[in-house]
Order: structure tokens, then C-alpha cells, then sequence
């Protein structure tokens, strides 16, 4: 709304307004923003959920300080939603596809992580939302995002322009630069491969045969794929908040990374010289990026160890919904082991666990089980470390994960 107003007040030459047509300045203001709102409302959400006893009950599972945490609010996700949402709205240009995908993005799985809640708090089933529905409500989701990536003319991609191209587009007028610069553009499902020279893969090769029903059949793939990333991570963020500020701190590292990653790959120049895919349009996703990066941190002032309020699946489902689809977006969704490798490492704890457990109890007769509790990080609370010390230490190994995440860009 601000960005819109600050057009409009440009043309009229009031001093500043042109501020509004960087990115750079929009996103720290959306971070700014995000960070005030967050902090000055937690307290308010928190003491609200306090007065009607919005507590999360915990199970006890002999783990060490972990029946203090009994009654502590939970469902403070909304903080999140609403401080990412709002300064979204004012500085973002909402016109804008990619704007447009992360906000039902938000909205949505946020809805869903808000009924499990709702259910969990209220109607005191523990198990909370059936397991059917909420991947209903992921796939939902993974199908909006993979059907308006196809759908949409705006969401194209800009391959890495030879030199003597650009060259010749330089001399032109700015009418016919654009209109030169658009039939560069191309509808594609390519995306980018980690340490490969020429990195880009197109799920076309994956189908084994050629002419315009492959082109037809690799979108049903590309959707199939979407869907996948959006599920797993979505989850996997539901699975690391299990610790005060374990989860809150791993999604800010990583937004952080991708907001990185989406500022290099939507601006022209940046993405020649790194010889890296140029997608048009989505350098505005750093101001969504932005307002989640100061969300979070806001809401780790009060989710940090010992928790004042937890974010429950309200927040935990959309973060990750969140990270999934903004990588899809800015084509590096195969990065994603690596940037969320804490997320990836959780998942696949549990599944080994179970695994292991069903497999060993049909050939002993009883489960056996490789960690002393799953997920990961229960594993190491059952051997004795402290709880912010495990935490700590996450946090460092996504920091590293981050940064060899980046150095992809031209290890090749």
C-alpha cells in the first residue's frame, strides 16, 4: 500500500518518494517493521493466551526439564503471520506473482497449522488434525503453487545472456530493450543443480520420450515435484520445533540464505556475473523474505530458551511451507538438502527410528530403536546435554550449511 502511495507521490516530485522504488530500502524497512510489530505485539498475544489458558500440554517423556514447560502458551504462530503479512502489504508490490503465491502460501498452511491447534487446544485431542487432512492441506497447496508456475505468463525464466547479446540490447531504445529482453524470456521447468558448471537441469529429461506431450507431461512431473518439497519440508519444520527456539532460529538462518539467493538470481547484472539463472520479477520476493527474517527474530525474543510461548503448528507448518515454496520460486528447490539439512536430518531420524522399530519387532518380537529418542534432537536431550547448548549447536550447523549453500553459486 505504502510502495503504491509512494508512486504515485514520486510523480508529484515529493522529495524521498523514489526511495520506495528499491528494493534494498523496502526490504529493510520490511524488516524493521516486521521485528517492531512482533516484539510489541508478542507480549500482548502471549498474556492473551495466558487469560484463556491457551497452554500446551506435554506429555511426559522423561526428558529433562521438559514438565516445566506444561501450560506454556502455544499457538503464537499468529505473531509470526501477522508481522510477515503486514509489512508485506505495505512495501511489497502485491501485484506481483511471486508476492502473490507467498501470501496464499502463508495464509493457507498457516489456516491449516491453526486448525491442528485449534483442535489440539480446544477440543483437547491430542492428536490434533487428522494426519489425511493436513497433508490434504499441503498437497493443496504444492497443486496451487506447481498449476500457477505453469499458468502464469509472468513466471518465466531468463537463462544467462551471452555477452555480445546484451551488448547489442544496450544500443537499443528502452521500448525496444524491453521487448528484446522479454523474447529472451522462456517457460521452462528448468531449475538449478549444486556444483555442476553448466547447472541446469530440466525435469524434461526425465521423460523418456520427445515432442509436445513431453513438453505437456514434464509440467505433471514438475507438479509432482512441488508437491513433494512443499509436503517434506512443511513437515520437517513441524518436526524440529520440538526445542525453545530450535526451529524459530533454523527457518531465520535459512530465510536469510534464500533472500541472499533471490536477490542475486532477480537482478540482471548480479546473475551475468555469477553465470547464474536470471528469473525475472522475483528480486520483489526479498521483501516477503525480509518481513520473515525480522518475524522471526521477533518472535525468537520470546520463543528463545526457557520459551515464553511456543509457535505450534500455526507457525511451525507455515515456515516451512513458506521456505519450500520461495526456493521452488527462485528455482533451487535442489538445494534444499543442503540449506535445510537440520529440517532434512529430523525428518530422516523419525523415519529411520521407525522404521528400524516395525522392521525389528516383526523379525525379534520386539522394536528395537538406533537413537535413544527421535527426533534428533531428543536423542541428544536423552544423553544429557542441556537443552539450549543442543540448540546452539543446530544453529551453528545451519550457519555452515548456509554458507556452503551460497558458495554453491560458483563452486561448479
Amino acid at each position: 500500500m505504502i510502495y503504491y502511495l509512494a508512486q504515485f507521490l514520486s510523480e508529484l516530485e515529493i522529495p524521498g518518494m523514489r526511495m520506495f522504488q528499491y528494493i534494498s530500502f523496502r526490504s529493510g524497512l520490511a524488516v524493521i517493521t516486521s521485528l517492531a510489530i512482533s516484539m510489541l505485539i508478542g507480549k500482548r498475544i502471549i498474556l492473551y493466551l495466558q487469560r484463556k489458558q491457551i497452554g500446551e500440554d506435554v506429555r511426559n517423556l522423561g526428558l529433562e526439564g521438559q514438565m516445566q514447560k506444561k501450560g506454556t502458551p502455544t499457538m503464537g504462530g499468529v505473531i509470526i503471520l501477522f508481522s510477515i503479512l503486514v509489512p508485506v502489504l505495505l512495501f511489497a508490490d502485491i501485484k506481483n506473482i511471486y508476492v502473490i503465491i507467498m501470501i496464499v502460501t502463508t495464509i493457507w498452511l498457516g489456516m491449516v497449522g491453526f486448525a491442528d491447534d485449534y483442535i489440539k487446544v480446544f477440543r483437547k485431542k491430542k492428536a490434533g488434525l487428522s494426519g489425511k487432512l493436513k497433508i490434504l492441506g499441503q498437497v493443496s497447496l504444492g497443486l496451487f503453487v506447481g498449476l500457477t508456475m505453469y499458468l502464469s505468463p509472468d513466471i518465466v525464466v531468463r537463462e544467462t545472456v551471452p555477452t555480445a547479446k546484451t551488448e547489442v540490447v544496450d544500443t537499443l531504445s528502452d521500448v525496444s530493450k524491453q521487448m528484446a529482453l522479454s523474447s529472451l524470456n522462456e517457460k521452462t521447468t528448468k531449475t538449478t543443480i549444486p556444483f555442476f558448471k553448466n547447472n541446469e537441469f530440466d525435469y524434461e529429461y526425465l521423460i523418456p520420450f520427445k515432442g509436445p506431450w513431453a513438453r505437456k507431461l514434464v509440467w505433471v512431473v514438475f507438479i509432482a515435484v512441488v508437491i513433494f518439497i512443499v509436503t517434506a519440508v512443511s513437515n520437517g519444520a513441524n518436526l524440529t520445533d520440538g526445542l525453545d527456539g530450535l526451529a524459530t532460529g533454523v527457518s531465520a538462518i535459512i530465510a536469510t540464505t534464500l533472500g541472499i539467493i533471490a536477490y542475486l538470481g532477480g537482478h540482471l547484472i548480479y546473475a551475468d556475473y555469477l553465470n547464474i539463472m536470471y528469473i525475472p520479477g522475483t528480486g520483489e520476493l526479498v521483501v516477503f523474505m525480509s518481513a520473515f527474517i525480522g518475524a522471526a527474530i521477533g518472535f525468537l525474543w520470546y520463543n528463545s530458551y526457557p520459551a515464553q510461548v511456543f509457535m505450534g503448528d500455526t507457525g511451525s507448518l507455515a515456515i516451512g511451507g513458506i521456505i519450500a515454496v520461495f526456493a521452488i520460486l527462485i528455482r533451487k528447490e535442489l538445494l534444499i538438502p543442503i540449506l535445510c539439512g537440520v529440517f532434512f536430518i529430523e525428518t530422516l531420524s523419525v523415519m529411520i527410528q521407525v522404521s528400524h522399530f516395525k522392521r525389528t519387532k516383526r523379525k525379534y518380537g520386539e522394536g528395537r530403536r538406533i537413537f535413544l529418542m527421535s527426533p534428533l534432537h531428543h536423542h541428544y536431550q536423552k544423553k544429557g546435554y542441556p537443552e539450549p547448548k543442543i540448540v546452539t549447536r543446530f544453529w551453528i550447523v545451519a550457519i555452515i550449511l548456509a554458507v556452503i549453500t551460497v558458495v554453491t553459486l560458483k563452486i561448479r
